[in-house]
């Protein structure tokens, strides 16, 4: 057994945490009525914008207390560290796990870098260069083949190279829309045919820039869409050298998009060592640049380096990413749910939920640990949701009354900034419904409770017995809240960096390789071989 990397099972605490979660559990509305539970069940983190309130997770201070015990007997913050100072901790692949050094760090140049001084400047010359791109895009500077100016840009990717960059520009969409560029950006992940016409059949071919992203430069998804893309072009009379100008390839292997005609000044590169699912950091975020600008980008990558400060600094008990994971842990191995539900509550989040369950089950879905053995745990849960106002009109009544305990992240705003003459109203109602269904999923209501609520609404004691039992609601469902000053390039770097450093807790607990996706890479093999057949 790996003294580096033991199984949680064989930890001192383990034991106690699983006596814990057998005892009998007050109810979570027991809980909350404790004295002063909700000012001492919050934390936030400087500089991010971010305080997360988890005063309805199922638990009190003894457990917690045993959490943190876990945490450091699994040894969170040494692994931490070690993933910080670029050591090869994605072990089946001997890589490095570098995805925080795309956003550097606050205050750090060359050798003052953890990760060195080489890697610091590559990563901040090719930042440089995707910068410079977007501004000249949104300037109207970079023109097709004829000399038009670009108008539209497509990007063309699938997973990580694309399920980023789309979520974070729907969530910074009126920096989209400022008025300060006529350039709009589009994305094109499925290879079925309607997808990819869909997008282009409004587009003209002389003022579109197509942008194709792949790690290999061979993805077929990808690769059908831009082969698709390219003879849209010729097909419009653009052949040849003249397709340049309208080619764009974001890589990490540029000889073979050098081979396949895209020009080396459309080239931008990234590194072995950034997983598709956290390389939006990289020069895959080039179509948010170009969507919001490179300062705004700038303030987007300044977020997640100040999420990275906190994870590295922050006490453990204090701290928003291990605060997200150990509860995770509790829900997961201890009081045996399956699932986890992520319900964001600003529109502009609509994409959040898919973006976060790419980057948690293709890291924690795994049951082999480091070390080569199979877990003798669960590990990684099951991740869906949405938004919470359409869930709440549909599958939240499961979690109100189904069979199933289905934890529950929640995602708020608290400050509204849409030039709407009534925004104010609809923040208060979009705010109101988050607050009214953690505390509803947490607290439920009792049959005593429902007698009289049915009894008030006019029936009489005989018919209110007859329903009494199917308007009750268990609740006891624990939840957290995560609450975002504002919804800004800055805060929305900082929380996907929240929830990159939580999926990593969580497999530094589990003694998993979060950073390698053998599960993806056998479809694409197997897809292979039968196209071969």
């Amino acid at each position: 057994m790996s003294t580096l990397f033991p199984s949680p099972t064989t930890l001192p605490v383990w034991q106690q945490l699983a006596t814990l979660a057998a005892a009998p559990q007050p109810h979570l509305r027991d809980r909350l009525a404790e004295p002063g539970r909700e000012q001492q069940m919050q934390a936030s983190a400087a500089g991010t914008g971010i305080r997360i309130d988890f005063s309805r997770q199922a638990l009190d201070g003894t457990v917690w207390d045993a959490l943190m015990d876990l945490a450091r007997q699994a040894g969170v913050e040494r692994q931490r560290d070690a993933m910080f100072r670029g050591d090869v901790i994605n072990t089946s692949e001997q890589r490095a796990v570098l995805h925080v050094a795309l956003r550097g760090t606050p205050g750090a140049s060359g050798s003052d870098a953890p990760w060195g001084a080489d890697i610091q400047q590559q990563v901040q010359t090719e930042l440089d260069r995707v910068c410079a791109f977007a501004d000249r895009v949104r300037a109207g500077t970079v023109k097709g083949s004829t000399g038009l100016a670009i108008t539209d840009v497509v990007n063309i990717g699938i997973g990580g190279s694309d399920l980023g960059p789309r979520m974070a520009a729907d969530a910074l969409a009126p920096l989209c829309s400022d008025g300060k560029s006529g350039v709009r950006v589009h994305f094109v992940s499925n290879p079925d045919a309607w997808a990819l016409h869909s997008t282009l059949r409004g587009l003209d071919p002389l003022t579109t820039l197509i942008i194709v992203a792949s790690k290999t430069f061979t993805t077929q998804e990808t690769m059908t869409n831009a082969a698709s893309a390219r003879r849209w072009l010729l097909d419009a009379g653009i052949e040849g050298a003249a397709q340049s100008p309208h080619l764009v390839a974001i890589t990490a292997a540029p000889q073979k998009s050098g081979a396949a005609g895209y020009p080396a000044e459309h080239t931008f590169t990234f590194w072995d060592w950034v997983g598709g699912r956290y390389s939006l950091w990289s020069a895959l975020g080039l179509p948010l640049a170009i969507a919001i600008g490179s300062k705004a980008f700038r303030e987007f990558l300044a977020g997640g380096q100040a999420m990275d400060a906190h994870f590295r600094s922050a006490p453990l008990d204090k701290n928003l990413p291990v605060i997200l994971a150990m509860s995770g842990v509790w829900n997961r191995n201890f009081l045996l749910c399956p699932t986890q539900l992520l319900s964001t509550y600003p529109s502009r989040l609509v994409r959040f939920a898919p973006f976060v369950q790419q980057m948690d089950m293709e890291s924690n879905g795994k049951r082999i640990r480091k070390d080569g053995q199979p877990c003798n745990t669960d590990t990684g849960p099951i991740i869906w949701g949405g938004l919470g106002i359409d869930g709440q009109h549909a599958y939240f009544q499961l979690l109100h009354q189904g069979t199933h305990r289905v934890p529950v992240e929640f995602v708020g705003v608290l400050n509204e900034d849409t030039p709407l003459p009534l925004a104010a109203e609809h923040h208060r109602v979009v705010n109101l419904n988050l607050r009214a269904q953690a505390q509803a999923l947490a607290v439920g209501r009792d049959e005593a409770s429902t007698l009289q609520a049915l009894m008030a609404e006019g029936m009489s004691a005989e018919q209110a017995e007859v329903f009494v039992s199917q308007r009750s609601f268990k609740g006891d469902v624990p939840s957290s809240t995560i609450w975002l000053d504002a919804l800004t390039p800055h805060s929305l770097g900082a929380l996907i960096a929240l929830y990159e450093h939580k999926v990593f807790t969580q497999a530094a607990i589990w003694g998993i390789n979060a950073y390698d996706q053998w599960g993806v890479e056998l479809g694409k093999t197997m897809a292979k071989q039968m196209e071969k057949q």
